[in-house]
This record gives C-alpha cells, sequence and structure tokens, in this order.
C-alpha cells in the first residue's frame, strides 16, 4: 500500500511540473520552471524511494533532493518578489 501510495504522489508530482512547464511556455517566466524543476525532482525522488528496498526518508541522499526542490521554489519565490520590488 505504501508503495501505491507513493507511486500517486510521484505521478502527481510529475503532473504538476507539466503544467508548470506549460505555463512557462506560454509566459517564458523562469518562476515557471522552478517550480516545475522542483516538483520533477520531488517526483523522481519519490520514484527512488520506492524503488530502492528499505530507503528511508531521512536518509540524507533522498533528504537532500527534498532540499534542493524546496529550495529552488524559495529562490523562484524570491526572485519574483525581487523582480516586482526593483
Amino acid at each position: 500500500m505504501e508503495q501505491l501510495l507513493a507511486g500517486a504522489v510521484a505521478a502527481g508530482s510529475f503532473v504538476a511540473g507539466l503544467f508548470f512547464f506549460r505555463f512557462w511556455r506560454h509566459t517564458r517566466d523562469a518562476f515557471f520552471v522552478y517550480f516545475a524543476l522542483a516538483f520533477w525532482l520531488e517526483g523522481a525522488n519519490r520514484v527512488a524511494l520506492a524503488a530502492i528496498p528499505h530507503a528511508d526518508e531521512s536518509e540524507p541522499l533522498f533528504y537532500m533532493v527534498r532540499l534542493l526542490a524546496y529550495g529552488l521554489i524559495i529562490v523562484a519565490i524570491w526572485r519574483k518578489n525581487r523582480q516586482r520590488g526593483g
């Protein structure tokens, strides 16, 4: 059951990344590229967690991938707010 849920979260992440990529294609705003990459990283991370036997979310490799994905979201928001304020 856990692998089924991980697969659903991974699929949702990949689909969300496709939506953001589509928005980027229409607007050419880098904000959407950062979000698409973040969701694709999170989806790949979930696939790896489900595919590797005895993998744990708290292992440094998986944690660092998630940290990178969230960091991309923070950078996207920061850059977007910086453009508006300047």
